[in-house]
């Protein structure tokens, strides 16, 4: 039975430009969804700009346009960006439309029938003199626990503490410079913390296989164990002024928060998109991929920061508004570029527009990527050096090498045709198509590094048989014509194969290897048999460049002088985590604080020391803590640490970790902290406890 499948990619936020970042969730799915298509599976593949919120009104503000034509100008940015990397959207579309509205007023009206909608009155930050109320990432001040200036409402950046924003001392806002007041308002919250949603969530996110096993474990922490939910209501709802849309019913005082309307944007792409091309069986198109479930799938790739969304808000959402709920979640890693994240003075911040606009040529950019991904949560590096030098051994060395090395004797001794006989049961070609089912499944298990390793190793194969035959020997005897000729037709069938294999990940360079094969859509079934004999292929034209280490200079270069011609830059950063797989973790080193120098006396009066974690336990009405029982020598030593979000108590007993062992005690309202154990953390990569190396025992002292 044919595969029916609605494909989606996270929506980018209309406030910036694509990056080398954010490609590895569109490529990556791209490629997904090329192979279901050569399979002959009926694939839907929509995405959008995430349109709404703060941050583009305040931009809109800037430059002295309205939100709209700051949206339709990124939009046509976007499109060209995702165009040049061939990512082949059926429709890319906009949150900011009415299809997405309608929907999102249906969906809110079903939840407010369910008893999943409550009013309650909060208090915020508000800007007199803006007259707005500022998100947590618009306020700033004084860290209250290291007295660093200039710190952002939620965090600190130069010592890493998490607050609220009211605990900021001399707080102002970054929008005005005023000072902020404290004033109520009125929110709309979903109850997330209802029994109905729980239940259904354990369900979704513990009893089925929408989600990968790392991905269901980090629900299963944040949910919390039975009758003890940490699940909390979530607050739906901005106060204007807001870009949005407003919430029915209230006035235009009220709109919706732009991470309900976001994901609902997936819908508003489809049915906009099925409106267009199917007309009239549109209605239908939309109850059986978006109401029901019983022939189609819904499979959504996302970066890992935003999976609390999407396995947590978006399900429950559907679940009780009359909706389908997702068949797959496919959370994917951070992109990282010579092993550190992206930077602007380092020239690694890249574009999509830069890396074009540089003459870098976008599929070896695909194809170094899916060497890389897998189907885990885990980041990949770009290491320019090997990229480098794998595109040049794997693409040009390896495959092109192939039909470059033959084709051109068909041309000149057989007009052009390949041999009469039948190669069904030669033993390399043979050995070619048995590797088809797992090339695929390897595609369709997200594991497109093992299927890169599987083709490039076909390849190998394919240039020891090039080697062993010698064709340019064969071609000075004329008395071995047939030879060459059967050696040659069986080596451009070899080719083929690799092409099929690979016409995912490389659209364009194997749409050129059709016109020389003279095949029309090479699709997966073509994987399973040879040309015909016979066949007339047409002369071959040169098929891929090397990557030429000056073109990898030259792009560093000029997003390096692209920093230095716009060093008064706005701040990118955003008060909310947009659709963007991925895009808020990619920030650059100009945005870390600068750390001044200290003497070795100054460093040696701090007192680390290795604890062994003896017990581990969550905190009782704490988000971020967990309590930490030390041993440290022959002392045992309380300690809370925020790492809820990245471990779990269990992960940690038993665990050897480095504490500073003479900072002064803090008194918290959960009980004393006697101490601090260190982890390293960044932008684009969670939390990450410090540990000895095997050998070390509590009580060492750190030097």
């Amino acid at each position: 039975m044919k595969r029916r499948i609605l494909v989606t990619s996270a929506l980018p936020y209309a406030n910036g430009s694509i990056h080398l970042g954010h490609l590895v969730e569109y490529i990556q799915t791209d490629i997904w969804v090329r192979h279901q298509k050569m399979l002959g599976s009926e694939v839907h593949y929509v995405c959008a700009d995430d349109t709404h919120g703060t941050p583009v009104m305040l931009r809109a503000e800037q430059e002295g346009i309205s939100p709209e034509d700051l949206i339709n100008r990124v939009h046509r940015e976007h499109a060209a960006d995702f165009d040049s990397f061939h990512v082949s959207f059926d429709n890319y579309y906009s949150t900011n439309s009415e299809e997405n509205r309608s929907f999102c007023e249906e969906i809110y009206s079903n939840l407010l029938k369910s008893n999943l909608i409550d009013q309650r009155e909060i208090e915020q930050f508000y800007d007199p003199a803006k007259k707005m109320f500022l998100p947590d990432r618009y306020i700033k001040g004084t860290c209250p626990k290291c007295g660093a200036k200039d710190q952002y409402g939620d965090s600190c950046e130069a010592c890493g503490a998490t607050y609220s924003p009211t605990e900021l001392v001399d707080p102002y806002s970054s929008v005005s410079g005023s000072k902020p007041e404290r004033k109520k308002s009125t929110h709309y919250f979903f109850k997330l913390s209802d029994p109905r949603c729980e239940s259904f969530l354990r369900k979704f996110t513990q009893q089925t296989d929408c989600l990968q096993s790392e991905a269901a474990n980090k629900m299963k922490e944040w949910i919390g164990a039975e009758g003890a939910s940490k699940l909390s209501d979530w607050d739906i709802s901005r106060d204007a002024p807001y870009f949005g849309f407003p919430i029915p019913g209230t006035n235009d005082e009220k709109f919706f928060y732009v991470w309900l309307d976001a994901p609902v944007g997936y819908f508003g792409s489809f049915l906009n998109y099925v409106t267009k091309k199917f007309k009239t069986d549109a209605p239908q198109l939309i109850q059986e991929f978006l109401r029901e479930k019983t022939n189609t799938e819904l499979v959504h790739f996302i970066g890992k920061d935003i999976l609390y969304f999407h396995a947590l808000f978006w399900p429950a959402m559907l679940e009780f508004s009359g909706y389908r709920t997702p068949s797959k979640v496919f959370a994917h890693g951070f992109l990282t570029v010579n092993g550190q994240k992206m930077s602007k003075s380092r020239g690694t911040f890249i574009t999509a527009k830069s890396f074009i606009d540089n003459r870098l040529n976008p599929e070896w950019l695909r194809y170094y990527y899916a060497a890389k991904l897998n189907s885990s949560m885990e980041d990949i590096d770009l290491n320019l050096e090997d990229f480098v030098s794998r595109v040049n051994s794997d693409l040009i060395g390896k495959y092109v090498n192939i039909a470059s090395r033959t084709a051109g004797f068909i041309a000149k001794y057989f007009d052009g045709r390949l041999s009469d006989r039948s190669f069904e049961e030669n033993e390399i070609l043979r050995e070619f198509i048995s590797k088809s089912p797992q090339i695929s499944k390897n595609f369709e298990e997200r594991e497109f590094g093992k299927a890169i390793r599987e083709i490039m190793a076909l390849a190998d194969k394919a240039n020891v048989y090039v080697d062993g035959e010698k064709p340019w020997e064969l071609a000075k005897d004329e008395t071995a014509r047939l030879k060459l000729h059967e050696v040659c037709s069986i080596s451009i069938n070899l080719f083929k194969l690799l092409s099929v294999y690979l016409k995912p990940v490389l659209p364009s360079l194997v749409r050129e290897v059709e016109k020389f094969l003279n095949i029309d859509n090479l699709s997966w079934i073509d994987s399973q048999k040879l040309i015909a004999p016979g066949h007339q292929v047409n002369k071959y034209q040169h098929l891929m460049t090397r990557v030429d280490q000056k073109h990898i200079d030259q792009l560093i270069s000029a997003n390096t002088a692209s920093l230095e011609q716009k060093p008064n830059a706005p701040d990118s950063k955003k008060e909310e985590k947009k659709m963007s797989g991925g895009q808020e973790k990619v920030n650059s080193d100009e945005d870390e604080p600068k750390i001044d120098t200290i003497s070795i006396d100054e460093f040696s009066k701090i007192d680390l020391r290795v604890a062994l974690v003896k017990n581990a336990e969550h905190v009782e009405g704490a988000d971020k803590l967990i309590k930490l029982v030390l041993q440290v020598g022959d002392e045992e030593r309380q300690v809370f640490a925020g790492i809820k979000s990245a471990y779990a108590p269990e992960d940690l007993e038993g665990k050897l970790v480095v504490v500073v062992a003479n900072l002064k005690p803090r008194k918290m309202r959960f009980g004393e902290s006697q101490g601090m154990v260190l982890a390293a953390s960044g932008d684009d990569s969670g939390i990450f406890i410090v540990s000895p190396d095997v050998g070390a025992t509590h009580g060492m002292k750190v030097r």
